[in-house]
């Protein structure tokens, strides 16, 4: 089964490091992501860029709005996220566990299981299928 953790981070934490405590913490992060990679755990791990770089889209009035930043204001801000492939949940917990982003203090990490949409997907084209046939 997979699952996304979504990493958060404490805004500053990485900066308020020294540049030897950051280095350790990069390089025990790459080491275990190999080792979960290793072992077929990891199947995707994507970094996110600062959220002052995001940009939010919403529907208003009809049409596409946009607004600067993230859309949720928390203390934490995604940081990036990962799919783990794990065989049930608890499995997963014991595995995002021992990221070292916990034993470094970065933030918590938040586990979800993927959605299986393959059977509403099968509906929605035989429903698609029909609507051309007429």
């Amino acid at each position: 089964m997979k699952y996304i953790c979504l990493g958060y981070i404490v805004p500053g934490k990485i900066e308020g490091m020294t540049e030897d405590e950051r280095h350790a913490m990069l390089d025990d992060c790459f080491e275990y992501n190999d080792h979960l990679r290793a072992n077929g755990h990891l199947v995707a791990e994507v970094p996110l860029q600062p959220p002052g770089t995001a940009l939010t889209l919403y529907w208003k009035n009809g049409k596409v709005a946009t607004t600067d930043g993230p859309y949720a204001e928390t203390k934490e801000q995604v940081g990036g996220f990962q799919i783990l492939e794990a065989r049930d949940l608890n499995h997963a917990i014991q595995l995002v566990s021992q990221l070292p982003g916990f034993k470094y203090g970065l933030g918590p990490v938040e586990i979800r299981p993927v959605a299986d949409l393959t059977e509403m997907i099968k509906e929605s084209e035989r429903r698609r299928r029909k609507d051309t046939s007429r």
